[in-house]
């Protein structure tokens, strides 16, 4: 295999990860530039998360093509200050990762700037070195880093951001970060996070083992579903968001929430147990809620 075949290869398997997300990421109804500009952020956003996570795949190609050496490629620090190295190279420069080269006509063609990506890049810094949030607030903060520069970018690949919206897109992204927290409670105790605050955990009476149980006790189930109806509320908040575009675009911002609706709808149908693994909404599910959220009736 080629140098060229195995990079086009690892950029291939992070895009592929598109369709196992709660939201639609460049579905086909959107305009192709805008499917090629969202799959380029989404390249990235995917990648960062799988260095933060320890998910890249096997073999050490992403810190060869990232300049790091085989000694450091587990230091998972080490690669973000790598990666981000070679984000600056898309706004001033030729980057060396195929995701990143990527993403350069995007950000040209777009003026997309570049604090939202060294959010991202931020938000997994702070995964290596905080594991718990002791409040709510706290955990909103990290959302800020985690979860709404994709929304801005949207807007900004859109050409459709203002303050207003940035701040309708800020409240629905929060609440799809905390909604995928709810789902994967189990697998991010496996990680050693909790993202479930702990002054919510101790109103509730949860320990951490909790967290480890096969399934969830009264006690949890109430905890979870406390969490999701916060989503819930900010999920209604961002919602006008999707009246206040047109065309294509208000279907796209439609999908992000009803994702997120359908989603706190399946942990509840669930009986907020989420310990036996992400409750996960059915097509047919997400698209009644699509027509909800369009209709403007959720």
């Amino acid at each position: 295999m080629t140098a060229t075949s195995a990079a086009h290869d690892l950029e291939r398997a992070t895009l592929d990860k598109a369709a196992d997300e709660n939201f639609p990421v460049a579905p086909f109804f959107l305009p192709r530039a805008w499917r090629t500009d969202l799959m380029a952020v989404y390249g990235f956003a995917r990648l960062v998360d799988d260095i933060g996570d320890g998910d890249l795949a096997p073999g050490g190609a992403d810190a060869r093509l990232l300049g790091v050496s085989a000694t450091d490629a587990q230091d998972r620090l080490v690669l973000l200050d790598a990666f981000e190295a070679d984000l600056r190279r898309v706004f001033d420069g030729t980057p060396r990762h195929p995701l990143l080269r990527r993403l350069q006509p995007t950000v040209r063609r777009c003026a997309l700037p570049v604090e939202p990506f060294l959010g991202l890049i931020a938000a997994n810094r702070q995964d290596q070195l905080v594991a718990r949030y002791e409040t709510y607030d706290d955990l909103l903060a990290y959302c800020e880093l985690s979860a709404n520069p994709v929304g801005r970018l949207v807007l900004g690949v859109t050409g459709t951001s203002t303050p207003e919206r940035v701040r309708r897109s800020d409240a629905i992204c929060t609440a799809l970060q905390i909604v995928e927290h709810l789902q994967d409670v189990k697998e991010d105790l496996g990680r050693d996070r909790v993202y479930l605050p702990a002054e919510d955990m101790k109103r509730f009476h949860v320990q951490e083992t909790d967290l480890a149980a096969p399934t969830a006790g009264a006690s949890v189930r109430a905890l979870v579903a406390y969490e999701a109806e916060r989503a819930r509320d900010l999920l209604n908040e961002g919602a006008p968001l999707v009246g206040s575009v047109h065309g294509r675009l208000k279907l796209l911002l439609a999908g992000f929430v009803a994702g997120g609706r359908a989603a706190v709808d399946a942990i509840a149908a669930a009986a907020y147990d989420v310990l036996p693994g992400p409750p996960k909404p059915g097509k047919v599910q997400l698209l009644r809620e699509v027509g909800v959220t369009l209709r403007g009736e959720g």
